[in-house]
């Protein structure tokens, strides 16, 4: 299998700066190519915390980090605080979230990210959360619909395209 690369992986380390020794969490942790690096970096003795919401990159991560000095969860990064104190970390050195969508769910048709595959209206980061967009899209009332395009996609026209999917 093809290992991903990440985008602009020289400017993240170069601002993110890990060094041997140091806790970095990537919260965002994917299939684990930014992790990858950022392990060569703080070894020896550091330690990098991988988070993510899907459980399925967690277990590319997995499989693509092992041996490593990580500790992979399956969570939202926005419960990053609750995440570090069950882990018992008190601090961190540095913290990279690489927010969107991944080419891998891009390329899997099922998880609904895709305008070029053909697939359900999922859309959720993970697919055990009980609603998938195409629920949303159907059940939410016309100006609930256009509060989530606006707020949540920034879309200009939220409230004509929510008028019309409505129709």
């Amino acid at each position: 299998s093809v290992v991903h690369q990440p985008v602009v992986l020289r400017e993240t380390m170069e601002y993110l700066a890990p060094a041997p020794g140091q806790v970095v969490v990537d919260a965002t942790v994917g299939s684990g190519g930014h992790a990858a690096a950022i392990v060569e970096r703080i070894k020896p003795g550091g330690k990098l915390i991988g988070i993510d919401r899907d459980p399925e990159a967690i277990a590319r991560a997995k499989e693509r980090l092992a041996g490593e000095p990580v500790v992979l969860v399956n969570d939202d990064y926005g419960r990053l605080e609750v995440i570090l104190d069950r882990l018992g970390v008190a601090a961190v050195d540095g913290v990279l979230i690489d927010c969107g969508v991944s080419l891998e769910q891009l390329k899997t048709a099922e998880r609904g990210f895709s305008f070029m595959l053909e697939g359900p209206l999922d859309m959720r980061m993970d697919p055990r959360q009980e609603t998938t967009a195409a629920e949303l899209v159907n059940r939410l009332p016309e100006d609930e619909l256009a509060r989530v395009l606006w707020e949540y996609g920034g879309e200009r026209r939220a409230r004509s395209i929510a008028r019309a999917i409505v129709e």
